[in-house]
């Protein structure tokens, strides 16, 4: 019996984890109680828990709950893990044999993008970001292209709290101006950074959607302006969708979790 009780308090801890995780905001207990049809009490309990043990935390002056960075943590060393990512990493080389370029994968945690997977190019010049690197999500491909699909309300929030620096004479710092190229990337499906995070780099990136719609994580390729033009590189496209559908296939479709 108690085999059986610790197993049930198992099951339910990892859904509230994940119900917070696929929340666009911080969410309350009262709500994650209606949505898992468990008592407020309950739910409350193992909260705390979760709280105590890193995994969640509260949302700065108030009491709904969001992902703490343990929990995230574990969630980029799931992907990155060479094991678990063996088809995607095989797609990854494909992708950048083909195009002879560096190719990585994304995802985003907090304000920032984190490399999880990356095969680099075999050309002497080449651009150091190593699995594990964080950059800024408003001046590079990957990260404009979670921006633009993120709800504008959330979106709002978290530009509001990320100062938008000017990294190059090309860095978009302007809001509204930001907030039109998000809107054409929502359109195109394609992330651009024109020598926007670093003078000398351009990028462009995919999504990889999973059943539900959503992005699980983005696909992009990148080149020194000095081998290649951002109009050579959009050439690539097709592959690059064509690699993140087989991503897509082996990642996320196969999920047979709730939606």
């Amino acid at each position: 019996m108690k085999k059986e009780t610790s197993t049930s308090a198992l099951v339910r801890g990892f859904a509230v984890l994940e119900r917070v995780v696929q929340a666009d905001r911080p969410i309350a207990c009262a709500d994650l109680a209606v949505e898992l049809g468990l008592p407020k009490p309950t739910v409350h309990r193992i909260a705390q828990q979760l709280e105590e043990q890193g995994l969640l935390q509260r949302e700065p002056q108030g009491k709904r709950f969001m992902a703490a960075p343990r929990l995230r943590g574990f969630a980029l060393a799931v992907l990155s893990n060479s094991v678990l990512g063996a088809a995607r990493h095989a797609i990854l080389r494909a992708l950048s044999e083909e195009l002879q370029e560096t190719c990585n994968c994304t995802m985003i945690d907090g304000q920032d993008l984190v490399y999880f997977d990356r095969v680099e190019t075999n050309w002497p010049y080449r651009i150091n970001l190593p699995v594990g690197s964080r950059l800024p999500l408003y001046c590079t491909a990957s990260g404009k292209l979670f921006l633009a699909h993120m709800q504008p309300a959330q979106r709002r929030r978290l530009l509001a709290s990320v100062p938008l620096k000017r990294l190059t004479d090309r860095t978009i710092t302007d809001p509204a101006r930001l907030e039109a190229e998000l809107q054409q990337i929502r359109e195109s499906g394609v992330g651009v950074d024109n020598e926007e995070y670093m003078r000398g780099l351009i990028s462009l990136a995919v999504p990889v959607i999973d059943r539900a719609g959503r992005i699980c994580f983005a696909l992009a390729v990148h080149s020194p302006t000095a081998r290649k033009t951002l109009g050579e590189l959009r050439q690539y496209l097709p592959s690059l969708r064509q690699a993140a559908a087989a991503l897509s296939a082996c990642e996320c479709a196969g999920d047979d979790g709730p939606d």
